[in-house]
């Protein structure tokens, strides 16, 4: 099996957020590798991830990051593969990671998600790959329609809830 997205987190710190990427791939059944990679502790090493992820056969790279959340436009620097940056809360309740990750210069784009939003990284992930894969269309399409029986069930539950004034 080999990975075709990968997880990417500034530091093991931003796991608990991440992890809900990784989550979502695994009920998918995409494969994917998380590994922590620094733009500001290790830039040359996120820059030969950035450089070699094609050839090595992915397709999509999730990053997040905090504060400065450089990670994602440093990675879509070095790669024409789609970048999703997850700002990941921290100061500023993650305004500043936001704002870090979506201001990006022309001709470096990243899609991004919201603030500690990993679930919805991995679902554009996942949308992504099922333009040109049947089976994993057909998961997307099934876990939308669950999406869609939630709401309806818990709409018919509200209508069980009494009130005196209530009228539905």
């Amino acid at each position: 099996m080999k990975a075709v997205v990968s997880i990417i987190m500034g530091s093991t710190s931003d796991l608990p957020v991440m992890e809900k990427a990784a989550r979502m791939l695994d009920e998918m059944e995409v494969p994917f590798e998380m590994n922590a990679l620094s733009a500001h502790r290790t830039p040359q090493e996120v820059e030969e991830f950035a450089r070699g992820a094609a050839q090595r056969g992915l397709r999509v790279i999730i990053a997040g990051a905090g504060m400065a959340a450089a990670l994602p436009g440093v990675i879509a620097a070095g790669t024409t593969l789609p970048v999703i940056g997850v700002p990941i809360k921290g100061m500023l309740d993650g305004l500043d990671a936001m704002l870090s990750i979506i201001q990006m210069p022309p001709g470096i784009p990243v899609a991004t998600v919201g603030v500690n939003a990993a679930q919805n990284a991995a679902l554009l992930a996942v949308e992504m790959l099922a333009l040109s894969d049947g089976t994993l269309a057909g998961k997307l399409a099934a876990y939308k329609e669950g999406l869609k029986e939630k709401i309806v069930k818990a709409n018919a539950d509200l209508a069980e809830v009494k009130y005196r004034f209530k009228t539905n």
